[in-house]
């Protein structure tokens, strides 16, 4: 049987190490000093000043939503997991879909202004499968109308963008570290702040809005992670590179296996150093897919429809017509990939699908 993903396991001796220091100190959650110390080696890996670890990549961009007080319009994408969208929801927001573009798959800017209203506050984008927006682009747009940018970078570890992080970019950046991302704390997230002001803040709403002991200033919920969670962050941060590099060997070896004429890949943003997150390929028709998905399935091999449905014709979501996104959402399908696939089974994986695309 092969997965569609696999989370990466340090050696366990490396992590029981940690547990130990957290069995000696007693001190399991609220910012012990383990959670400190990911802070600290995250920001010093990716070369940031301001980041907080947090409970998930959902709360993540609620916190974020909440520190730039956004309370009305978010123009947002149609194509991204549908914790972009719930959120703004969650919030009290109200989501406006501006389409994608059909090559990157990230949302439009061009279909951005269009979208812009009087009641517009924000653009929450998401990188999509960690390839970079046109960031350029939406800045321009969110300086013109004095908006505020939030950047969905869920899956977004490890890409660079013209020599920087791609966290650096946006009023306000969030990314999960779930188990099936390749940088993990096996639940866990991160907020990444432009105004050392929010920092502040958004330290305060992941503590229930804790000013010091027994003081309090604004609302805040349950945001924080514990000690466990960031002692995984920290073992498997060590072997990142290592990851990094597995995953770009197997990208290219899906590269070189596949028949594409049949099939594409989406475009990367150029200037882009990317991460290899995620391995999606399009396809002609939705028919072509389902024949694939069902044929691999029978063969014990394990894909996903990522993203799909388009967020837009979520049932409690109003009628927004994106028809760029509901058209690649049928056609799109991501190929199994994490850190021990093999290359045997990765050449099975391709015999499959084209014999069963071009029989």
């Amino acid at each position: 049987m092969i997965p569609i993903t696999k989370p990466f396991l340090p050696p366990f001796e490396e992590y029981e190490a940690l547990l130990k220091g957290i069995w000696e100190r007693n001190w399991l959650t609220n910012n012990g000093p383990l959670v400190l110390e990911l802070e600290d080696e995250l920001m010093k890996y990716l070369g940031l000043e301001h980041l907080l670890y947090v409970t998930n990549g959902t709360i993540a961009i609620q916190l974020g939503l909440k520190a730039l007080g956004i309370k009305g319009e978010v123009i947002t994408t149609p194509f991204s997991y549908v914790a972009t969208t719930s959120s703004i929801v969650w919030e009290g927001c109200t989501p406006v879909f501006a389409d994608i573009d059909p090559e990157t798959l990230n949302i439009n800017p061009a279909r951005i202004e269009g979208a812009i209203t009087s009641k517009t506050e924000a653009i929450l984008a998401t990188h999509c499968f960690g390839n970079p927006c046109d960031i350029e682009a939406i800045d321009n747009i969110a300086k013109k109308h004095r908006l505020k940018v939030i950047y969905d970078a869920a899956h977004g570890f490890g890409t660079k963008y013209k020599g920087k992080s791609i966290f650096e970019f946006g009023d306000v950046a969030t990314t999960s570290f779930h188990a099936t991302k390749l940088f993990h704390t096996i639940e866990g997230g991160a907020v990444f702040l432009r105004e050392k002001e929010w920092v502040d803040m958004v330290g305060r709403m992941r503590n229930f809005g804790h000013d010091g002991f027994d003081k309090f200033r604004g609302v805040g919920i349950n945001g924080k992670n514990s000690e466990f969670h960031a002692a995984m962050g920290l073992v498997n941060l060590k072997y990142i590179t290592q990851i990094l590099d597995g995953r770009k060997i197997q990208s290219a070896n899906y590269d070189n296996g596949l028949d594409w004429s049949g099939l594409r890949k989406i475009k990367i943003q150029p200037g882009t150093e990317y991460n290899y997150s995620y391995y999606p390929i399009i396809f002609e028709n939705e028919g072509g897919l389902l024949k694939v998905k069902r044929g691999l399935e029978e063969k014990e091999i394990f894909t996903r429809r990522y993203f799909y449905p388009s967020l837009n014709t979520l049932h409690y979501i109003g009628n927004q017509s994106t028809p760029v996104s509901e058209d690649i959402s049928r056609r799109i399908l991501c190929l199994p990939l994490f850190h021990d696939l093999t290359e045997i089974h990765q050449t099975q994986i391709c015999e499959c699908i084209n014999s069963l695309l071009y029989k």
